[in-house]
Parts: structure tokens; C-alpha cells; sequence
């Protein structure tokens, strides 16, 4: 009956390859089934025990099991007798599904064992198709399912991800009363745990009387990975008011929970309870208690227990590299991982992901490309996340080829260490580069998570590219990730730099759950988008909102204090900095610095320079452009010199601020030869604002061609600053050709910016040339281009006077007016002779 009905079963194993049964090199069998055959009973029995004695390797195995199936066969033994059912196991057990499927045909199929030990196999294999298939011909047949094949069978459901044919299987367990036995009852609640459907677990958890450790662990683990931490540490609460002993597995849980968040006073409390239940000597107990105190900054208290641990496994040196990286401590770090090295614990892969983060803060190349030579000798497994850490370093060292070579001996694709190409190649410049590696991520059909999209978004604003920003927003939206936060200010980030500041304050606002990243986000978008009032009022709001100020939100409300010379703001906040509100920050320093400077103050911007315990490559740059921006050429390299003594390497930012300074002084030599040793001497390519650099520092000399030639060998296209920059230059010198030729890019890479017409329009107006100053008005009237009024601003008693060309709304603009008209008295007579406007000419009043 059942050989028709089941032959699609078989199908799928007629390639697998048999092993022949030897039945007479086995002395040890020969023996066992020699004995008296006076019933069928007995000799089940005997044949029964004998199995269960067997502990020899699988192969060995397989054979003595293949002599009990033929002793089975021979003496006619009961198709319903339990010998049939751990022959059938010991096949399944050892993987012979050939040999399982003949057992299986020769027992009763009208009882449930034989098809719960086939499902079971499958499902212990991976099969989980073949294990559902076993389970839904089961039901044909007409057999009911126990209670022992419900686990096997929704183990099958979450293997495939299948949460509505669980349900259906619930459904079934339901109708048979099986809900509430404790084991049926864990593997529905431990399915539904791991598919996100944490509220139908709790749902049937309250349903079981008889609730044990095992089954609070699984609730408690699946509230963790959902995200809902508070409702975790209440269920832990009420497994200990029901008076369940917790285990290891529980303890493990709940402290990763306190490091994850930070929770070190409930973190403390349970290292008592652990002590308490006599956990404090587990392995698993003691390395999560030692990551908890290293990732809540408790870094002594991790020290000691590191000491006391009886024994300390590779889990537990991880955990201190880990702890101390994460903390800042990258030489401690460093101390622990030589430590390791000397120790009989060997690192494995985890411990070099933890420990290559350090190498790139202590900017060592060097040393990153030596435990890339201790990874490969010693064969140390190259999973994604250690592959990833090794393309981070070597993109954050500036080796981008070697980087590459490590993506392209990956195998497969993967999300993560596409993410790490991703992010490399926009840290490095290479936006479309990163660009291409996200498109082959979506054609392997891998959905990229939400920090690969916050990765690549930034590739979009380096190219500007707003119609490709648009439509990877769309499919951010699609996928419904627009309200994750990381997300969101990588989309308001990528709106701002692409000139659509309104759309970033569009998204920003319609955030239901905003974040200090967020707000970040939004402060410095408008910073850098000349909208510094924005930016304070902003810094401001969040502050109010009980939102806490770090680094970078302080960095970025002092830039644009600097923007706008508001002094007073910037000393306020740099006393909310002394007050200790915020944690010490050295880009936040930085900034300091830069604003000062920029304010015009540069005695406090060297003051706090002097103050800083600590100083990075960032806090060097400050300083260093401000003596260059102030005129102060010899200050500014020789703070270059003493950056140099101390250690510290200079970058791209370095070498803008002494061309910019070389610049400022008019020392074109200088800048030539700086020029030369960041490209040459310190193997930095120049980037489009050095170039733009360059050419101011040859239009200020009056060295226009050579200006010229500087643009030609430029190894990718000019941007607009760059041409801006030469068309300033042929202004200042009158120089039409070059200008005409500047001016014809200009309105091709921004069309709209009505300064660049002006400025040509000035300079024809100065050479005398009114028809060509008609046909540039003209040609502005046609594009539609309308000129911007200028502004300027002016702090007096605190307060921010702001002014426009001939503007009249000040309340004392008369005032102001008679006083400039005595100015310019004063100037003429010490020779000033004023250079008229396009405005002023009979000829252009018509246009």
C-alpha cells in the first residue's frame, strides 16, 4: 500500500551510492547472534542490546548495524518491534538514507515511530523540505503525529524561514492538545522567537504551566534580539519571582544586554547573583562579565577579573582586546594582543577583527601588513569580518590596491565585507568605484542592511549625483529603512551636500524617533551650507529636547560659529566644554581652535592649542591654518616642522593648509615646492582643492598661464572652484582670453550662479568693452539667472548686525551712511581714487 504511495520519496536517493554489507569480519557479531533463536522476542532483545553497546567509529558502526538488519530480515523478526526503530535510527544517525529508506519499508507504517525517526533525520541533515515532505505523507497515510514529532517538524519550519507553515503546524498541535507539553510548547516559542514574532511567543510562553529554565532562556534571548531590552530585564525579573534557578545560558544573555547598553549598575548586581549561584568560575559567565566591564569603560574592574579567571581562553582574551579598543586604549591594547602572542592561547580570527581597529588609530601601516603576514602564515580562518577589518585598515592606510586583492580572492559575495569596500573606496575619493560594488551587490539579489545603504549614500553626495541619491531614497522607502536613523541622516546628509538643503530639513522633520545622530546630521548640514543661524538655532533646540551634545555636535554648532564670526556663541560653548557637559573630544578641540582663529582671536586659538592634553593629526591642521590664514607663513611651517618631530604624519588636509598659507603670503616658490613633497616625498595624490590651490597661488602672482597650465594637467576634469578661481584671478590682472575661457565652464558646471556672470561682466566693464557687457546681461536674462544680493555682518556688544547693498532697514542706517560718506572723504584725500561700478555706466542703464 504505502511502496505506491511513497515512491517520490525515493526518488531523490537513487544517486546516493550504497556501501556493501559484509557480513562475515565481524567476529564480535558472529558471537553476539549466536545464541539460542527460542523466540523472536529474545532475539529482538539481544539484537537491541548489542546496539545499544556499539561505540565504535561510524564506519564500524554502520557495519554491525547492516549485521542486525540481516539478523532482522533472516529471523522474520515483527515489522512492529522496536529493533525495527533503532536500526532505522542508527542508519539515519549515520547518514546512510539508502539503507534507512529499505528499514523504513519493512517496519509498520501505520505507527509513528518510523516516520519520526525519517523526520528527524532529515531534519538533523538540513533536509527540512524532505523532513515536511515525510510529515505531510505522514498525514496522507492517515498516521496522527505525537508529540514527539511536532519538534522535529517545526525545527524544519524555521530552518526554511517559513513562518506561515508553522503557523499551520500550530494550528495542528492545537487540534491534537499537544500546546502545552513542555517540549512541543519550547520548539513553537523558540520558532516563533527566531522568526520576529516575539509577541506570538510570549503569547503561547503565559500558556505553560511548567515553564523551565530552557524556556525562560529562549524568551529572554528573543526579547534581547528584538530590541526590547526593558522587557527583558522584566521577564528576568519574574523568572527569578517564580523561583527558576537561572543557568549560565541565562547569565550570558542578560550581561550581554547590560554591555550592549551600557548598564553597569545592573551589570554589578548580577555579578553577585552570578557569584551567588556559583557561576563565577563558567567559562561563558566569566568572558561575558569581562566584556560587559570592558565595553562600559570599566576597564580595571576587567582587569582584575581577567586575573582572577582560573583560565583564560582565546573567548577571553578577545574580550580585553576588544574592551580596550572600543575604550580608546589602542597601546594598552596593543600590550594585551603581544601578550596573547607570548601565551599558549593562540588568536583566531575574531581576535584579530577586535584588535586591526587599533592599528589604523595608531596610524601604523607597518604593523597592520605584519599581522596580515601572521593571518596567512599560520592559517588563521578568513571569515567576512576579519576580511573586512583587513580592507578597513588597508583603505584607512591609503593602500587601496592591496585592499582589492583582498576582495577579489573572496569566493562569494558578501554584505559585509561589500560594505567595507564601500565605505574604503568613499573614504578614499573613489565614489564610483563604491558605487559599482553596491550595484553587484544587488545583482547577486543580496539585500544590502541598513549600513551598507548609510555607506553608500555618501558615494552619491562626493559625485553629486541628486537623481541617483533620489532613487536609492526611493528604494530605501521601498524596504522601509526610511526611519531608521542611521539611514535618515545619511539621506539628509546626501540632500545637503547636493544642494537641496530643504529636502534634508524635509526628512529630518518627519523623523518620528530622532536620535543625537540625527541632529547632528542636520546641525552640520546646515553649517556647511551657509546657513549658520540655522545651525545654532538648531544646536540650541537640541539641547533642549534632552538630547546629549557629544563631539560632534559641538564641532559642528562651533564651525558654524566660525562661519559666522558670532564670538560670543562660541565662547559660550567652549565654557558648556571647560564645565566638563561634554566628554573631552579632540575634533571638538579642534574645531575650537578653528573658530577662534577664524573669529580673528588667535592668542586663545593658540592657548587652546597649548591645552590640549592630546593632540592628533586634526588638532595640527587647525592650528597650522590658522597662523596661514592669518598671513603668518613662518608660524604656519614651523608648527609643520614640530608636527613632523613629534610623530605625527601630515595628510592631504596638512599640505591645503600650508599651500593655502603659501598663498595668502604670496610665496609661490614655497607652495611649488610643498606641492612637490606631499605628491613626491609623502605619496599623497593631490585632490581637486589642492589644485584649485595651486592656481589661486599662481593667479595671486600674476602668473596666469602657468595657472592655466596647472588646470590642463590636472588628472580629472576641474570643478567649478577650480575655473571660479582663475576667472578671480583674470579679474584681478584683466586678463580676457584666460577669463573667456574660464567663464565658458563655468556656465556649463553651474549655470545658475549669477557671481561667475558678474565677475565676466566686471571684467569686460574694466577693459571698456560695454557691448560684451550688454550680451553677458542679456545672457543672464535668458537663463534666467538673477544676481544674489551680497551681505555682510558685524558683531558688536554681542549683538549680529546684519546688511545688505544698499540696504536702508537698519534702525540706524542714517547714522551709518554719514559716516561712510566721511570715510570715503578721508580716503580720497589720501589718494583713494574709487573704481566705478557696471552699474554707473550711461550704457547699461538700459539692460
Amino acid at each position: 500500500m504505502y511502496q505506491n504511495f511513497l515512491c517520490s520519496i525515493c526518488k531523490p536517493f537513487a544517486c546516493i551510492r550504497s556501501l556493501k554489507s559484509i557480513h562475515t569480519c565481524c567476529e564480535i557479531v558472529t558471537k553476539s547472534v549466536s545464541f539460542c533463536r527460542s523466540s523472536e522476542e529474545f532475539l529482538a532483545t539481544r539484537l537491541a542490546a548489542f546496539l545499544e553497546s556499539c561505540s565504535a567509529p561510524v564506519s564500524a558502526t554502520l557495519e554491525q548495524n547492516r549485521q542486525v538488519h540481516a539478523q532482522f530480515i533472516v529471523n522474520g523478526v515483527s515489522r512492529d518491534s522496536p529493533l525495527g526503530g533503532k536500526i532505522l535510527g542508527i542508519y539515519i544517525l549515520c547518514g546512510c538514507f539508502i539503507d534507512a529508506k529499505d528499514m523504513f519499508f519493512q517496519l509498520d507504517l501505520w505507527r509513528t515511530m518510523p516516520w519520526n525517526s525519517m523526520i528527524r533525520g532529515f531534519v538533523k541533515m538540513g533536509w527540512f523540505e524532505f523532513a515536511l515532505l515525510f510529515y505531510f505523507k505522514m498525514l496522507g497515510c492517515g498516521v496522527f503525529p505525537d508529540k514527539y514529532t511536532f519538534p522535529s517538524v517545526i525545527k524544519a519550519c524555521g530552518g526554511l524561514n517559513n513562518v506561515r507553515l508553522g503557523t499551520l503546524v500550530h494550528d495542528m498541535i492545537c487540534f491534537m492538545g499537544f500546546e502545552v507539553d513542555v517540549f512541543v510548547g519550547s520548539s513553537l516559542i523558540k520558532f516563533y522567537v527566531e522568526n520576529g514574532c516575539i509577541y506570538d511567543a510570549h503569547k503561547l510562553f503565559d500558556k505553560i504551566t511548567e515553564k523551565d529554565c530552557v524556556l525562560w532562556n529562549v524568551m529572554l534571548n528573543g526579547y534581547v534580539k528584538c530590541g526590547e531590552w526593558g522587557t527583558a530585564i522584566v521577564l528576568f525579573e519574574d523568572m527569578l519571582d517564580s523561583q527558576t534557578k537561572p543557568n549560565s545560558v541565562t547569565f550570558v544573555c542578560i550581561l550581554s544586554l547590560c554591555a550592549s547598553e551600557g548598564m553597569i549598575d545592573l551589570g554589578t548586581q548580577l555579578h553577585v547573583l552570578v557569584v551567588h549561584c556559583g557561576f563565577e568560575f563558567d567559562s561563558s559567565v566569566g568572558n561575558t562579565l569581562l566584556s560587559m566591564y570592558s565595553k562600559c569603560g570599566q576597564l580595571s574592574d576587567a582587569r582584575k577579573l581577567f586575573s582572577l579567571m582560573p583560565q583564560n581562553n582565546v573567548v577571553t582574551w578577545n574580550g580585553m582586546i576588544a574592551g580596550h579598543v572600543q575604550s580608546g586604549f589602542m597601546k594598552e591594547a596593543s600590550q594585551l594582543f603581544q601578550e596573547m602572542l607570548y601565551s599558549v592561547v593562540k588568536p583566531d580570527s575574531i581576535t584579530f577583527s577586535s584588535f586591526l581597529p587599533s592599528v589604523v588609530k595608531l596610524a601604523s601601516p607597518k604593523i597592520g601588513k605584519e599581522i596580515h603576514g601572521y593571518i596567512v602564515r599560520n592559517g588563521v580562518l578568513l571569515d567576512m569580518f576579519l576580511r573586512s577589518a583587513l580592507i578597513d585598515v588597508y583603505f584607512k592606510c591609503g593602500d587601496v590596491e592591496m585592499a582589492h586583492k583582498i576582495y577579489d580572492q573572496s569566493t562569494m559575495i558578501d554584505v559585509v565585507v561589500c560594505t567595507a569596500m564601500i565605505s574604503g573606496y568613499v573614504l578614499n575619493g573613489m565614489n564610483r568605484d563604491g558605487l559599482e560594488i553596491f550595484r553587484q551587490l544587488l545583482q547577486e539579489k543580496i539585500s544590502p542592511n541598513y549600513v551598507t545603504l548609510a555607506s553608500t549614500l555618501p558615494a552619491c553626495a562626493g559625485l553629486t549625483a541628486l537623481k541617483l541619491g533620489k532613487e536609492l531614497h526611493g528604494y530605501i522607502i521601498k524596504n522601509g529603512r526610511d526611519q531608521m536613523c542611521l539611514v535618515a541622516s545619511a539621506v539628509m546628509d546626501m540632500y545637503a551636500k547636493c544642494g537641496r538643503l530643504d529636502l534634508a530639513y524635509q526628512i529630518f522633520m518627519r523623523l518620528s524617533d530622532k536620535d543625537s545622530i540625527c541632529w547632528n546630521s542636520m546641525i552640520t548640514s546646515c553649517s556647511q551650507n551657509g546657513k549658520p543661524e540655522e545651525a545654532i538655532d538648531l544646536f540650541c533646540q537640541m539641547g533642549k529636547e534632552g538630547f546629549k551634545y557629544d563631539g560632534v555636535s559641538i564641532s559642528a554648532a562651533l564651525s558654524a560659529c566660525a562661519n559666522l564670526t558670532a564670538l560670543h556663541y562660541g565662547k559660550e560653548i567652549h565654557g558648556f566644554m571647560i564645565k566638563g557637559s561634554v566628554p573631552s573630544d579632540l575634533f571638538a578641540e579642534s574645531a575650537l581652535i578653528d573658530m577662534y582663529a577664524k573669529c580673528g582671536n588667535l592668542d586663545f586659538a593658540q592657548c587652546v592649542f597649548d591645552m590640549m592634553q592630546e593632540k592628533n593629526d586634526v588638532s595640527w591642521n587647525s592650528i597650522i591654518a590658522a597662523y596661514g590664514n592669518h598671513g603668518h607663513l613662518k608660524d604656519s611651517l614651523a608648527l609643520f616642522n614640530k608636527m613632523l618631530d613629534t610623530g605625527i604624519q601630515p595628510d592631504h588636509v596638512t599640505f591645503l593648509a600650508i599651500l593655502s598659507a603659501c598663498g595668502h603670503a604670496g610665496k609661490v616658490d614655497d607652495g611649488i615646492q610643498y606641492f612637490w613633497r606631499m605628491t613626491e616625498e609623502y605619496g599623497i595624490p593631490a585632490r581637486m582643492e589642492h589644485y584649485a590651490c595651486m592656481v589661486d597661488l599662481f593667479g595671486r602672482a600674476g602668473r596666469l598661464n602657468e595657472a592655466f597650465e596647472i588646470i590642463k594637467s590636472m588628472p580629472f576634469s576641474p570643478d567649478a572652484g577650480v575655473w571660479g578661481t582663475l576667472l578671480g584671478a583674470c579679474r584681478n590682472h584683466g586678463n580676457i582670453e584666460l577669463a573667456e575661457v574660464a567663464s565658458r565652464h563655468l556656465f556649463d558646471l553651474d549655470p545658475q550662479n549669477s557671481g561667475y556672470y558678474i565677475l565676466l561682466s566686471n571684467i569686460h566693464a574694466n577693459a571698456g568693452r560695454w557691448g560684451s557687457v550688454r550680451e553677458i546681461r542679456s545672457f543672464m536674462k535668458e537663463r534666467g539667472v538673477q544676481k544674489v544680493p551680497g551681505y555682510s555682518w558685524i558683531e558688536v556688544n554681542n549683538n549680529t548686525h546684519v546688511f545688505c547693498a544698499a540696504d536702508e532697514s537698519h534702525p540706524q542706517s542714517a547714522q551709518i551712511y554719514l559716516l561712510l560718506k566721511t570715510l570715503l572723504l578721508e580716503m580720497k584725500r589720501e589718494g583713494y581714487v574709487p573704481q566705478l561700478y557696471i552699474e554707473m555706466h550711461q550704457q547699461t542703464f538700459a539692460v
